[in-house]
């Protein structure tokens, strides 16, 4: 390929210009005959003639390569497209930063921007310095990445001109590692770091013309870590200090700050000593005026401008910065760093003292020398402050000594001379005073121990140029003359290491080398050489130094001098020429002070002035030479004379071997324009900067080699488009790239295939690109001419169909319109003859009513006219009356009035008269006698009146006196009164006691003596009983006898024993029945109900008598013992329809794997061998009585009665069957269902009631006769049946609830989960996937305890096979003693006994045989119930799975020690029973020694995978039992030590285990059920809104736990948030891969090319992505579902569940837009669709979790709307549809997003500038009220407010069982 091929017509170039530097033009035709010809944007059209092809102009970049994050991603590598791209990137992206290689270019923007927030720090943690946008954090990463992994110390080099934000960076950079690396010790170092920025700032930062915050001296900082990288420590070290800016400074200029922030505090009183007077006395104040003929004025105290040092630059405040402000923070950072008030105070007086130093006047005193006037006020306040004589400060200003030989003489200095000492010594002092603060600040940041790395910041002052350049740009440029030496050495070792890595040929690159110009500078006979030459000659001079330059420096090439001066010289920087004027070179190199001034400052009084000044002289970095006044003394060493530049080469020499033995990291600030203006590019300016800076050198070093390169995979991807599918070697993708780039590229000079990458040289890329936009230009045209064709031809015949059926219907419509007009035509005629006629007749009838109605108005009108002037005339009349009533009247009170005038002024006159009459009376003696003898008696009875009033008053004192102390007896009698009045209240309370109590135990005593009357006429009536009962026992025993000795009939025995031999035969068919259905003996239910009720039958007997009272407990327990056949058939059946509704049950029922340890002992002992037979007579001879009739009957009714009770059992099956039935169609849910349950469970209650009655009543029937054995041995029978009786029963209800609790809890989570839509229950096999987990932990458990049941059940049915063999040959020992019996008895009274033997054995067959059919049929129900229910489970995904979820069970929670059946070998389902014992209080009591036990088993020693198989939080109910039982005895020290043992026991577990999230979200369920159960029974109303009446009655009764329920609340907001965090972390690897990178959707990838900061460019490691993008969202899914199952498992709360995945999802969205708002990569439409189709699996993910109707897919609302905004049209017509889709996201965030939005491909539009701006004038209504979404990236850190909703337990606490997982013997229920 040829350069020719790339000119052709509509190719971009760059041509130069003066103003903008480069003008982008575009070829108008291919480039032929040398002959250029383009045409510019403005329209204007330009021929170039070239010489050559080198002469070409450079071409400008594709599109797609413009705004790149790295300029050496640039196909073309070239000065225009670098300013391009970085002005592109600054003023339509708003990006500050770019990347250029190793360099980070930083322009300033002039603007506060919120990208260095905590959030935007832990976006670059981890991250490599390519993965993100370019940003000063992904340097500082880098260079901490790389200390961490090289074990290799790291430098930052942060370099560019006054303005450019080098101390910014710089700061930005040491906050990161302040925060990456805090360590957590007591210094506290990090902060101290960044403490120690203010302060520098202040002594060492000014404002400049360029800068408002200018750096004016160098510092290097090391931040010292420690083995673990945490900082330990710091050190700085600082360059150069600009001290002439002390005493003078440039128009708009300013001072150091700390000056003017000292002056801001002048009016403070605690600065008033240091004497901040008015602007007229301060010289350094008012140099900038001396032209002002004007007389000085005077201001305010304190102020700047009264300063000569600090108003020359006319510039004393800055805008938008508040000196005061920066005071009190510079205070208190010398405060954070150790800095005492006292040593403050005297820094800001040696500031002070500088400032007044300033003004002190010298004035000429003729001839060579000066003087100082005594008067002078600043000399006065300089010597007070600075603590040193006023009259010596006088003396060695204006003079100075010279030794000569032994002679000293001094001699006067000139006023020049005085004043240059005057600022020297200023200079001095404020160089000592800032060497100090820093050295101070490194005692601060002094690490205790060596460190073992560190990291160094370096900011230092980039190239300068000015008008006039003097000795410090020398040095400043000298010294980055040093670091771009060392820059391109590092940038061409990189090079080079790449492409040996890559195992590439190369080629030596030449760059340029500036060391002729630094050895111009420091060699031998160098320009410094000869400096410190000069200064060393006695008169030495600038001009004589600058003409040696001339003379020795010549023969360098990098030496010039001007041609029309001869006071400077050039020199040929690497960046520009630069011309030093030489004028203070010398004076600057010597920086001198007078020893005399010196020896003044050492004896000053003030201890920091004298500390200044007696340290060692190396301590200090900047160097003074001190003056002799005569031979050097013998401790004066070779370095106090060393120059100030030889000083700067040592230490430019140290640094530069100090970041040699580092690994370097360069930053690059640009200052954008000379206004300050923000986001405005000159590019002039910038391109100054970029050749001073050596970023162009990296992009020239970059285009010589191969700056392009590509791996193999990224290649193929892009490129694939250029190969054909023959051309595709799957398993060698590098062979593949061979062949494309084969077909594209004939030079081989232009590419290299490396290891991993392809190299390519510069413009390659731009010219594949362009093959691949002509490739898919041409498969765009190919795709578009068929698709065109295809719509054409549709069109065509759609046309042509369309306009044959629009002439049919057209031609149809013709016709029809001709029939219809001509009959319209017809019709036409006919209505105009109607309507004219109308017409006219309507006229007509117009016409008649017109003029009718004329003369109608006419005749009104002559009518109205006539009435109207009859009406006037009338009106006339009125008013003539009226006028002439008011004239008369008027005319009457005319008169009136005159005549009352006239009256009143005769009366005047007579009174007047009689008025003077009275005065001269009254002036007459005799009345004024009558007035004074009035007035006598008036004071008369007035003296009178006073006298009584003094005694009254006399009187009112005394009792006033008396008032007072009878007020001070009636209060003391008040306080008895009350004491008086408690203590009667206190005595009739008592008596009040007294009288309860009193009557208490009279109703105790009576009834007490009720019971004992009671017991006695019991005990008479037992005895007597008893009595009769023998009686009766002797006589029939004597009968029985008789009977026997009397049969003597043979005859009569045959007959019977014909009769007994049938019935033999018939009993012994009856037995193979019994032994045929020996598996119905297992429950004997009936038969022991029936003993039940027999023995309650006799009970009542042995009680009956007329003096006793039964209960109603009695009679309803005896009711049903009157015929015990039928109501043996009527209790079964009842008892089959009761016992789902059964209470008492539940008591017996355990919870998850909690056993009952009464339940494990074996029933097999309570078998038939416990039933003393023998004993059976005298119960038989009762039923006897009661059964047999008088009158002996025959056997056949025997027979009949037989056939009666199989009959009564068939139809007792019927109605079992028809119950069954019912219970399996009526829903467990029904209400009608729900009021059964709750009738049976009261019935239970009252018979639970009633059995205890019994009891009672029994026992005190065995106590009250201890001597009958009968009795004795008749009780022991009934209880022994009792207890049996109540076994079985139990069993048997327990089995039926088992199974109908495993269909209800099936019914009810179906319906919790999916509402009606049951039957997708199990589509998926949810189920099995649910139940998977218990099956395995459980499946053992059931197998070991299936086995030991089927070995019990094998032992009992041995038993009874044993027991009814037993039975039958106990039967036929009877009928063989009964048959000798009768043959030798008595004929008489044979056939009788036989009989009743006879009938009492059928009785007895009859009974046993129905008890056993009834048994076997309730066996063979509960068989197909088992069964039924086992098929539903197995359908339903699993028989022997648990649930940890609490919504199976009807108490809340699915009890997990309810064994869930499991068939065996025989497909029988055999059951778990528990046994139930006692009514229990639902408390555990301990033993206060063993709490810690009790703590150490549930707490310390309890692991996940035991909690896992118990009830979800039973660890919280067994402790709150704890409580409950310690509220109960009101212990307040247990109950205390109690809690504060479960507080600090769980702090200790999670404390230990906090990494492992099953244990943290273990007790986190257990600490909000314990704080639920403390809330459910604190007796608060609030929270019993839903408890049962007993759960109301175990409330807590003695202590109110509020404020352990507040420490608990406590306690799970802090395990909450670290579960929160361990998912957080878990979760944070997965973001970025799974959300950004995974590419679900095949052909959708956006790569581009990239340059050496690519994705892999960077060598820190990657720790964001530890997967593989393609496999991470099925991870993250993965962990999603196994933090959902953890929780679930352990039974947290629903609503929890909700918020810690709110704030999951909230954190993978804050996470996932953070770092796609930092890649510029990421922001393309086909990432948008990837984006988007990730996040739905998201969402999918909370549909299936059932979630998302809580609002947690809200919390990715912002992500989302990212992904949309990436996907919009981006066109003027679509802003309001953008404003309005992005409510979610801020409106820094939407301008950014579209900022870094880059067309994947050229086909594809940028988002145009005006777009942008539109946009940003939308959401401005908006940003008014977003002051919260101020910052640009989402705040990880944030959390939603945790809330634990009141939770309360339908677990009954007397319900709960101790595990046998769990050993806690020492525990007791009650």
């Amino acid at each position: 390929m040829s350069v020719r091929e790339l000119y052709v017509k509509g190719a971009h170039v760059w041509i130069p210009d003066r103003e903008q530097v480069w003008r982008c033009a575009q070829l108008t035709q291919d480039y032929k005959n040398h002959l250029v010809t383009v045409t510019f944007e403005d329209g204007q059209t330009q021929e170039i003639k070239v010489k050559s092809d080198e002469e070409l102009p450079p071409l400008r970049n594709p599109e797609i390569l413009i705004g790149e994050n790295d300029l050496t991603s640039l196909s073309y590598l070239h000065e225009p497209a670098v300013l391009y791209n970085l002005q592109v990137r600054f003023c339509n992206q708003n990006a500050i930063y770019t990347y250029c290689g190793i360099v980070l270019v930083a322009i300033n923007p002039y603007e506060e921007l919120p990208i260095y927030g905590p959030d935007t720090i832990s976006a670059y943690r981890g991250h490599s310095m390519g993965d993100l946008d370019p940003h000063i954090f992904a340097v500082a990463e880098e260079a901490f990445t790389q200390m961490e992994r090289d074990n290799r110390d790291q430098s930052i080099i942060v370099s560019g001109e006054s303005g450019a934000g080098k101390t910014v960076s710089a700061k930005y950079a040491m906050r990161y590692f302040a925060s990456v690396g805090g360590s957590d010790s007591e210094t506290q170092i990090e902060k101290k770091i960044l403490a120690s920025n203010p302060i520098m700032e202040a002594i060492g930062n000014a404002k400049t013309t360029r800068n408002d915050n200018s750096s004016r001296f160098g510092k290097y900082i090391e931040l010292d870590f420690t083995r673990s990288y945490s900082i330990m420590g710091a050190n700085m070290r600082t360059y150069l200090l600009e001290k002439s800016r002390v005493v003078f400074q440039a128009p708009e200029e300013r001072n150091y700050h700390i000056f003017y922030q000292l002056c801001s505090a002048a009016s403070d009183k605690k600065y008033s000593h240091l004497r901040l007077g008015p602007p007229e006395t301060f010289h350094y104040m008012n140099q900038g005026l001396q032209e002002d003929p004007t007389p000085p004025r005077r201001s305010r105290p304190g102020h700047q401008d009264n300063f000569h040092y600090l108003n020359q630059g006319s510039s004393p405040s800055i805008e938008g910065v508040d000196d005061g402000a920066d005071f009190i923070e510079t205070c208190k950072a010398l405060s954070l760093l150790g800095i005492s008030e006292a040593t403050q105070n005297q820094m800001f007086r040696i500031l002070a003292g500088i400032l007044h130093l300033g003004n002190i006047v010298i004035q000429d005193n003729g001839g060579d020398a000066s003087t100082i006037d005594k008067g002078d006020e600043s000399l006065a306040i300089v010597a007070e402050l600075l603590g040193i004589s006023a009259s010596e400060l006088k003396m060695w200003l204006c003079h100075r000594k010279i030794t000569s030989g032994r002679e000293v003489f001094t001699k006067p200095v000139t006023l020049s001379e005085a004043t240059f000492s005057r600022d020297a010594l200023a200079k001095h002092i404020y160089a000592k005073l800032f060497d100090w603060i820093v050295k101070e600040i490194n005692k601060c940041f002094a690490a205790p121990t060596k460190p073992f790395r560190f990291i160094g910041v370096l900011d230092i002052y980039g190239f300068e140029t000015f008008e006039i350049n003097s000795f410090e740009q020398f040095c400043i440029n000298y010294a980055n003359e040093k670091l771009q030496q060392q820059f391109n050495q590092h940038v061409f070792k990189l090079e080079q290491e790449e492409y040996v890595k890559e195992q590439i040929e190369w080629e030596f690159i030449n760059f340029y080398d500036n060391q002729p110009c630094i050895d111009l500078i420091e060699s031998k006979l160098g320009i410094l050489d000869l400096l410190d030459e000069e200064c060393r000659m006695p008169k030495g001079s600038d001009q004589s130094w600058v003409e040696k330059l001339y003379d020795k420096c010549k023969k360098w090439d990098h030496f010039s001098k001007p041609r029309l001066s001869n006071t400077s010289f050039l020199i040929a920087h690497f960046a520009d020429k630069v011309g030093y004027e030489c004028a203070g070179f010398l004076e600057k190199n010597r920086d001198t002070v007078s020893e005399e001034q010196i020896n003044l400052l050492k004896s000053s009084q003030i201890s920091l002035v004298h500390a200044l000044f007696t340290e060692k002289a190396q301590v200090a970095p900047t160097k003074v030479k001190v003056l002799p006044t005569g031979p050097s003394p013998a401790h004066s060493s070779k370095q106090m004379r060393k120059s100030v530049g030889s000083q700067f080469r040592d230490s430019l020499n140290l640094l530069m071997l100090t970041l040699n033995s580092t690994t370097p990291h360069y930053v690059r600030c640009i200052k954008p324009n000379d206004d300050k203006m923000a986001f405005t590019f000159d590019p002039t300016r910038a391109i100054q900067q970029l050749r001073a800076c050596g970023v162009l050198e990296t992009v020239r070093i970059s285009a010589a080699g191969y700056p392009s390169r590509w791996t193999y995979h990224e290649f193929f991807c892009r490129y694939r488009v250029l190969c054909t599918s023959r051309d595709i070697v799957r398993n060698d993708m590098r062979l593949t790239c061979e062949k494309i780039i084969a077909n594209m590229i004939t030079d081989e000079d232009k590419f290299k295939f490396g290891r991993t990458k392809i190299f390519f040289r510069a413009g390659q890329v731009a010219y594949m690109e362009k093959l691949r936009a002509d490739r898919l230009s041409a498969c765009g045209i190919m795709i578009q001419k068929n698709v065109r064709m295809y719509i054409h031809r549709n069109r065509f015949r759609r046309m042509r169909n369309s306009a044959i059926v629009i002439q049919k219907y057209a031609r149809g419509m013709a016709s029809r319109r001709l029939a219809h007009h001509m009959r319209q035509t017809a019709a036409a005629i006919k209505i105009q003859a109607c309507v004219r006629g109308w017409v006219k007749r309507v006229q007509y009838r117009r016409l008649v009513y017109t003029i009718t109605r004329l003369q109608a108005h006419a005749r009104g009108c002559w009518a109205r006219q006539k009435y109207q002037h009859m009406r006037r005339d009338r009106a006339a009349i009125v008013i003539q009356k009226n006028v002439r009533q008011w004239l008369t009247r008027r005319r009457y009170l005319r008169a009136m009035r005159g005549f009352v005038i006239v009256q009143g002024l005769v009366r005047c006159f007579l009174a007047r008269r009689q008025l003077k009459k009275l005065k001269i009376e009254a002036k007459s003696i005799e009345h004024q006698k009558k007035l004074n003898k009035g007035l006598e008696n008036k004071i008369i009875s007035l003296q009178q009146k006073l006298t009584e009033m003094k005694n009254e008053n006399s009187f009112i004192s005394s009792y006033k006196e008396e008032i007072t102390v009878l007020k001070t007896r009636v209060t003391d009698l008040k306080g008895v009164e009350k004491q008086l009045k408690a203590s009667n209240n206190q005595v009739s309370e008592l008596e009040a006691r007294i009288a309860e109590l009193t009557k208490e135990l009279e109703m105790e005593r009576g009834e007490k003596m009720d019971v004992l009357t009671q017991k006695e006429r019991a005990d008479k009536e037992n005895r007597e009983l008893i009595e009769k009962l023998n009686e009766e026992n002797v006589r029939l025993t004597k009968e029985l006898s008789d009977a026997q000795k009397e049969e003597t009939k043979r005859e009569s025995e045959e007959y019977l024993r014909r009769k007994f031999e049938a019935e033999k035969q018939q009993l012994i068919l009856e037995n193979t029945d019994e032994k045929s259905g020996y598996q119905r003996l297992l429950k004997e239910f009936n038969r022991l109900e029936q003993k039940n009720e027999h023995l309650e039958e006799e009970l009542a007997k042995f009680k009956g008598g007329n003096a006793h009272k039964r209960t109603a407990s009695n009679v309803s327990n005896l009711s049903g013992a009157s015929d015990a056949p039928t109501e043996l058939v009527h209790d079964d059946a009842s008892e089959f329809s009761s016992f789902p509704g059964d209470d008492d049950w539940m008591s017996d029922i355990g919870y998850g794997s909690v056993r009952s340890r009464s339940s494990e002992m074996s029933d097999s002992n309570r078998n038939l061998d416990n039933i003393e037979w023998s004993s059976q007579k005298t119960g038989d001879t009762s039923e006897i009585k009661i059964q047999v009739p008088q009158k002996m009957e025959d056997i056949t009714l025997v027979l009949q009665l037989q056939n009666k009770v199989r009959e009564l059992e068939k139809e007792r099956r019927n109605l079992s069957k028809q119950i069954d039935h019912l219970e399996s169609s009526s829903p467990p849910d029904d209400p009608q269902h729900a009021q059964e349950l709750i009738r049976l469970q009261e019935l239970e209650m009252e018979n639970a009631k009633l059995k205890d009655d019994l009891n009672r009543l029994r026992k005190s029937i065995a106590d009250s006769e201890p001597q009958n054995n009968r009795v004795q041995e008749f009780m022991r029978q009934f209880e022994a049946l009792q207890d049996e009786l109540e076994r079985r029963r139990e069993e048997c209800i327990q089995l039926r609830t088992v199974l109908a609790n495993r269909a209800h809890d099936l019914r009810s989570v179906t319906q919790t989960s999916y509402g009606k839509d049951v039957d997708i229950v199990n589509e998926d096999g949810e189920l099995v996937l649910a139940y998977q987990t218990q099956k395995q932990v459980n499946r053992r458990q059931l197998e070991d305890e299936l086995k030991k049941e089927k070995q019990r059940l094998h032992e009992t049915e041995t038993d009874y096979k044993g027991e009814l063999e037993r039975l039958r040959r106990d039967n036929e020992r009877q009928q063989k003693l009964l048959a000798q019996n009768l043959c030798k008895s008595d004929a008489t009274n044979s056939e009788t006994l036989l009989q009743s033997e006879i009938m009492r054995l059928t009785s007895e067959n009859l009974n046993l045989q129905g008890q056993v059919d009834n048994l076997t049929e309730q066996l063979k129900k509960y068989k197909r119930s088992l069964r039924a229910y086992a098929k539903k489970l197995k359908e339903a995904g699993g028989s022997s799975s648990k649930r940890s979820s609490a919504q199976g069970s009807p108490y809340g929670g699915d009890p997990t020690d309810m064994l869930d059946v499991n068939t065996t070998n025989e497909g029988e389902v055999l059951p778990i029973i528990r046994k139930k014992e006692r009514e229990y209080m639902g408390m555990f009591e301990y033993d206060r020694r063993e709490e810690m036990q009790i703590i150490r088993v549930l707490v310390y020693e309890l692991k996940p995978r035991v909690a896992v198989t118990l009830l979800p939080g039973l660890p919280a109910y067994i402790l709150f039992m704890c409580i409950r039982h310690t509220d109960h005895i009101n212990d307040d020290e247990k109950v205390r030590s109690l809690l504060n043992n479960i507080v600090n026991g769980v702090k200790r577990v999670i404390k230990k285990r906090h990494e492992d999230l099953d244990s943290t979200v273990l007790w986190l369920s257990n600490v909000l059920r314990l704080l639920h159960n403390l809330k459910q029974y604190s007796g608060d109303k609030a929270f019993q809104a839903e408890n049962t009446v007993k759960q109301n009655e175990q409330s807590l009764k003695n202590f109110d736990l509020s404020e352990y329920r507040q420490v608990l609340s406590d306690i799970a907001v802090w395990i909450y948030n670290g579960v929160i965090k361990l998912m957080e972390e878990k979760v944070q690897p997965l973001i970025v891969p799974s959300i950004l990178e995974h590419e679900a959707i095949a052909g959708l990838s956006g790569n581009k090319p990239g340059g050496m900061r690519g994705r892999t460019g960077s060598v820190a490691r990657e720790l964001e992505s530890p997967v593989e993008p393609q496999k991470a969202l099925d991870l993250l899914l993965k962990e999603m579902t196994q933090f959902y199952r953890t929780l679930a498992m352990f039974g947290t709360d629903p609503e929890l569940i909700t918020q810690v995945f709110r704030q999951i999802f909230y954190f993978i969205c804050a996470g996932s837009l953070n770092n796609l708002l930092l890649r510029k990569d990421m922001c393309h439409w086909s990432k948008g669709m990837q984006i988007r189709y990730n996040l739905s699996h998201l969402e999918q993910w909370t549909r299936d979790m059932r979630l998302h109707e809580s609002g947690v897919t809200d919390t990715l609302a912002p992500i989302i709307q990212a992904a949309q905004l990436l996907q919009a049209r981006k066109s003027d017509d679509d802003v309001h549809s953008i404003c309005d889709m992005c409510d979610k996201l801020s409106v820094s965030q939407i301008i950014k997003i579209l900022n870094l939005y880059t067309p994947a491909d050229e086909f594809e539009d940028r988002v145009p500038i005006s777009f942008i701006h539109k946009i940003q004038a939308k959401l401005q209504e908006r940003a008014e009220g977003e002051q919260a979404q101020a910052t640009l990236l989402m705040n990880t850190k944030f959390a939603f407010p945790v809330r634990f909703p009141f939770n309360p337990s339908s677990i009954h606490l007397e319900d709960i069982e101790l595990p046998d997982a769990l050993p806690l013997t020492m525990l007791k229920k009650v």
